[in-house]
């Protein structure tokens, strides 16, 4: 095997592959990177763990094909701290060289003829602007339970219905979700499967923004899904699908409705977080033209700001813990949110409000599709 590439191509293809290597790896060889080229001039990256799958591919200038394994983690320490200058990488005897400029490296390579095949990604089921994919990832995620003793929890439901899909993850006590629309291969698809988030959020964070995303998935009974895009490429594990009926909780008769401009909300929730101590509330006291924030830790400090809001229906005074609040205002990209409620004991409903089209004409739209369904802390006084 002996190829060159560009060193920040390698970078940025090493990079997506190490990303599935496992700190303690079940199999010696786990811990290894596939590297793979062909005499049509395509390199391969390649990382697994028996549960998910990442795959790297981009163009090199080869002067001889074959495959190769080299320890995973260390690779990519290398190749992250090269000089600027052209890699070239060649197999010698039970070493993998690499080269770039002055520098030199050689790595014992792993046996890989041991190392197991990579999963193929099911049937692809349509795909999805890479942007809106990172965005409504990464609006839900936060939202994922971290019990492993609770697998569901742990995963992003996804909900496809023809050209409409659903992410939505929850730890109990919140719901994120995202309605948008996509474009499916076979009209009328429809798939209920749940990711594990950890990998879904790590997958959307990393893969190109400006490709098309193409979601793979396979008729009931299957155990992966594949995500591709830009040359890059998953395959994970499926969890359970059992999953909670999260929409039917995202309706409600809500006796309040608050408007709050979103930026200072945030701000104001950040310094009222300073004076707070783990299970410490911050409690929101909406009235007709004034939102007032307030925190207290004991006798020993305590902050109180007030911000202008627009409130219709019962004054609301509810309180949340902090980071829940600033995760789902995180999720809205609008200059202003609402707030509906239904009482201080009830969860309450965080939604962006979309902004105004520049065509008066137009029709407004109703939401932004990002739903945040929080539970609120119980007010003693």
């Amino acid at each position: 095997m002996e190829f060159r590439v560009d060193r920040q191509t390698l970078a940025d293809a090493v990079a997506w592959a190490a990303r599935t290597l496992p700190a303690r790896p079940a199999l010696p060889v786990l811990a290894g990177m596939l590297i793979e080229v062909t005499d049509q001039g395509e390199l391969t990256l390649a990382g697994f763990d028996y549960e998910v799958s990442a795959r790297a591919k981009e163009d090199a200038d080869v002067a001889e094909p074959g495959r190769a394994l080299v320890p995973g983690r260390l690779l990519a320490d290398i190749v992250r701290n090269l000089p600027p200058h052209p890699v070239e990488v060649v197999t010698k005897g039970s070493e993998v060289v690499v080269r770039c400029g002055p520098a030199e490296f050689g790595l014992l390579t792993l046996p890989v003829e041991d190392y197991p095949t990579l999963p193929e990604p099911p049937a692809v089921a349509g795909t999805i602007p890479g942007d809106l994919f990172a965005t409504a990832v990464a609006q839900v995620t936060p939202a994922a339970g971290r019990d492993d003793t609770l697998p569901m929890l742990t995963g992003v439901r996804i909900d496809i219905d023809g050209d409409t899909m659903w992410l939505a993850c929850t730890d109990r006590y919140r719901i994120a979700a995202r309605e948008l629309t996509w474009t499916p291969a076979e009209d009328g698809f429809t798939a209920g499967v749940v990711v594990p988030a950890r990998t879904l959020a790590d997958t959307a964070k990393a893969i190109r923004r400006d490709a098309a995303v193409t979601i793979s998935l396979g008729g009931a009974g299957d155990t992966l899904i594949g995500v591709s895009g830009g040359g890059r490429s998953m395959t994970s594990r499926l969890l359970d699908d059992q999953y909670i009926n999260y929409r039917s909780r995202l309706t409600g008769t809500w006796t309040s409705v608050a408007e709050v401009q979103v930026a200072p909300f945030v701000e104001t929730i950040k310094r009222a977080a300073l004076v707070t101590e783990r299970g410490t509330p911050v409690r929101l006291a909406f009235t007709t033209d004034e939102l007032r924030v307030s925190a207290a830790t004991g006798d020993s400090a305590r902050a109180n700001e007030s911000l202008p809001a627009q409130l219709s229906g019962d004054d609301i005074d509810i309180a949340f813990a902090p980071q829940y609040l600033l995760d789902g205002l995180a999720g809205i990209d609008t200059e202003y949110a609402r707030l509906e409620c239904a009482g201080p004991t009830k969860a309450a409903l965080l939604t962006g409000i979309p902004d105004k089209k520049d065509d008066e004409d137009a029709p407004p739209e109703s939401d932004t599709g990002f739903r945040y369904l929080a539970m609120p802390v119980r007010l003693t006084s």
